[in-house]
């Protein structure tokens, strides 16, 4: 994408990951950003900090799968470049109620698939050349790995849950737009992502809230189940990368080299929060960690080979998992304010999504 100077769109910009790269784009270019997000319940526009009132940043409510709406949208900014962030994301919502997963993950992809197209189609010269449509998608769509080896651009997809297959069928969707129309695509494949700002259903602030409340630290089986942790600073500057200096047609994967059990990294948030805030009762929060029943098909292990972005692209994270979890211990730590607001409607710390059995 040669215009640094041009829109961008940013579907589920109210989100995890889509506000860091907001964030970055405000603070770092001189690009115009165009948020694009349903506000579902793990959407909250005070992710985005102080590029939220930047005159470059743009907020529209709108549903992915609304086709006119989205139609409109290309029609009144003309965007140079869209990251396609929006989805569904977690697995044990996925499971219980899978039908969202669906539609918003498979038939949104393909809504804004053909308003892209259609708004490609109508360009012509240097903004027809430079367009792209960059897809954020998971190393989940590869399944489960054994205890060796690494998920590379070419692993099969083999996915086992209900979400990871829906985003699946949105990159396969992605794929087939860029070899059938010629749209210029670009996509991403990440590991698990960590930061402040997270929603806290998701592991890590979870733990860290439970445990500065007094309560469980759930873990899911036995706690063995291993992933690859990147930092969600790391990841925004590696899709900014992407779709700046990306070639088009081909995708990226993205990995923090950061492999750990979900024990370990439970301990580790124990251990920094023995340091920073020690418990009033005088006990390790270790002692709060407690084995539930472990998720339906939970897979073992995801390990990313993140070797083709940083051999072609020059990208490696800055964040070892040590200093990102400990800003992000320190970061929650801090601001009990913004948590406590986007928890309070309907979100008390329990995990999200699973069936509960009599």
């Amino acid at each position: 994408m040669a215009n640094q100077n041009g829109v961008v769109f940013v579907t589920g910009g109210a989100g995890f990951i889509g506000s860091a790269v907001i964030r970055q784009f405000v603070a770092e270019t001189d690009m115009q950003v165009v948020n694009i997000d349903k506000l579902t319940y793990a959407g909250n526009l005070a992710t985005l900090d102080a590029a939220l009132d930047d005159p470059r940043h743009c907020f529209e409510q709108v549903d992915i799968c609304d086709a006119a709406a989205i139609a409109g949208l290309f029609d009144k900014y003309q965007p140079d470049a869209i990251m396609h962030l929006a989805a569904e994301s977690h697995v044990d919502r996925s499971i219980d109620g899978p039908a969202d997963f669906i539609q918003s993950n498979i038939v949104g992809t393909y809504t804004l698939l053909e308003a892209a197209r259609a708004y490609w189609n109508g360009l012509d010269g240097a903004k027809r050349e430079a367009f792209r449509f960059h897809h954020i998608s998971t190393d989940e769509v590869f399944g489960s790995l054994g205890a060796e080896g690494f998920f590379r651009e070419d692993s099969t997809y083999q996915p086992n849950s209900p979400y990871s297959a829906s985003k699946a069928s949105s990159d396969h969707l992605v794929r087939a737009w860029h070899h059938t129309y010629g749209l210029p695509t670009l996509m991403t494949n990440c590991s698990n992502n960590y930061g402040p700002y997270q929603f806290p259903e998701k592991l890590i602030p979870l733990i860290v809230l439970n445990a500065l409340d007094g309560k469980p630290l759930p873990i899911y089986g036995k706690g063995d189940n291993i992933r690859d942790w990147l930092f969600v600073e790391d990841h925004a500057r590696a899709l900014r990368l992407v779709l700046e200096t990306g070639v088009v047609g081909e995708t990226y994967n993205i990995g923090g080299h950061n492999e750990k059990t979900n024990l370990e990294v439970v301990q580790t948030i124990c251990a920094t929060l023995d340091e920073l805030r020690p418990a009033a009762n005088g006990k390790p929060y270790a002692d709060l960690i407690t084995y539930v029943t472990d998720r339906p098909g939970h897979d073992q292990r995801y390990a990313i080979d993140a070797s083709k972005i940083e051999r072609e692209l020059g990208w490696t994270p800055q964040e070892s998992f040590e200093t990102g979890l400990r800003k992000t211990v320190e970061w929650y730590m801090e601001k009990a304010d913004w948590w406590r607001k986007v928890t309070a409607a309907d979100y008390q710390g329990e995990r999200l999504g699973l069936e509960k059995k009599a």
